[in-house]
């Protein structure tokens, strides 16, 4: 009894295959995407290659397929005023007059901005008391 269930346990060990398991497959198949255009036949698959077909129109053979038509705002297209005031304004927290300590007299432009905000207060109490009866 003793031999038996060795030998059993031995041969599973082994590394045979397990009753009911189909033997190892060979290497995955290759998948080919390939677009045809009008009434053109699709190609047909050789041994162990998928061909995947996509048909377009006639008249989108030779051109630009629609993924690939957006361009968005180039830059070479974009006005020297603009790219002027895109830099002024990412460089403005350190220019001076700014209200920050990174970069030169921000230290003024703190001021600057308190007295803009009391001038502005002042105003706005003037003109309520200026609407009231």
């Amino acid at each position: 009894m003793a031999k038996l269930l060795i030998g059993t346990a031995t041969a599973l060990l082994a590394g045979g295959p397990v009753l009911g398991q189909a033997p190892a497959e060979g290497p995955p198949q290759k998948v080919v995407n390939v677009t045809v255009y009008g009434n053109d036949p699709c190609p047909k698959s050789s041994d162990g290659v998928i061909v995947v077909c996509g048909r377009r129109s006639d008249n989108e053979r030779y051109r630009i397929p629609k993924e690939l038509r957006h361009r968005g705002e180039q830059p070479s297209e974009t006005s020297w005023a603009s790219r002027t005031r895109a830099l002024e304004e990412a460089s403005r927290p350190s220019m001076p007059g700014s209200c920050s300590p990174v970069g030169s007299w921000g230290q003024t432009g703190c001021f600057q901005q308190m007295l803009r905000q009391w001038a502005a207060a002042r105003a706005q109490a003037r003109s309520d008391a200026a609407s009231q009866p």
